[in-house]
């Protein structure tokens, strides 16, 4: 069973799994789909129809505007935005207040395990890759390949991270080490994958 705060709006329309909480004033709109165990902190916002996996954390007033997908296990830093207009405007080049179907929302996608920090701006449309770490204050213009950890405005990779989370080591002949689990990658043309060896 969800838990959900008496101060939080949760539209009737949407979908809550069982074990998530959400929290003092978090808005969650109508056709948004969120998985179990998820926690949504204070004053975080859900957008229609934005669909949210299992295990995922939404930091207080995280903004996840739709038609964002996040997959298992994401993390979504405190006042992180994950933006939807790529040609933002207030009014149409008539003068009138531009409506949902004045323009098209381009979703952001965050693949499984990935972490956004805090205050990060993802551009509409890009995708963040698994397990990838997008540092503190970045702006994402660009999609994040797997494992790599990118910072700055815009964000550039500077590193790989492991499942863990921590920067690897390098290990010699495209291998990469994670010092925490000794879990092993490969680089190759510019990716990162789980090594098989």
């Amino acid at each position: 069973m969800a838990r959900i705060l008496p101060s939080a709006d949760v539209d009737e329309r949407a979908t809550i799994g069982d074990g998530t909480t959400i929290w003092h004033l978090a808005q969650v709109r109508e056709d948004a789909e969120l998985g179990r165990d998820c926690i949504v902190g204070r004053g975080a916002y859900v957008g229609p129809g934005v669909r949210i996996g299992n295990e995922v954390k939404l930091q207080n007033h995280a903004l996840v505007y739709e038609p964002a997908v996040l997959e298992d296990g994401v993390f979504i830093g405190p006042a992180a935005v994950l933006t939807n207009d790529p040609y933002p405007r207030s009014s149409d080049v008539d003068g009138g207040l531009k409506r949902p179907g004045d323009w098209k929302a381009l979703g952001v996608t965050v693949r499984e395990g990935a972490a956004v920090g805090a205050r990060v701006v993802v551009v509409a449309g890009r995708t963040i890759g698994r397990w990838a770490l997008v540092g503190a204050g970045a702006v994402v213009t660009r999609d994040v390949p797997d494992f790599a950890l990118v910072v700055g405005n815009p964000a550039r990779r500077i590193g790989w991270v492991g499942r863990a989370g921590e920067p690897l080591e390098a290990a010699g002949e495209g291998l990469w080490r994670c010092p925490r689990t000794g879990e092993e990658y490969r680089e190759s043309a510019g990716r990162l994958s789980p090594s098989s060896r």
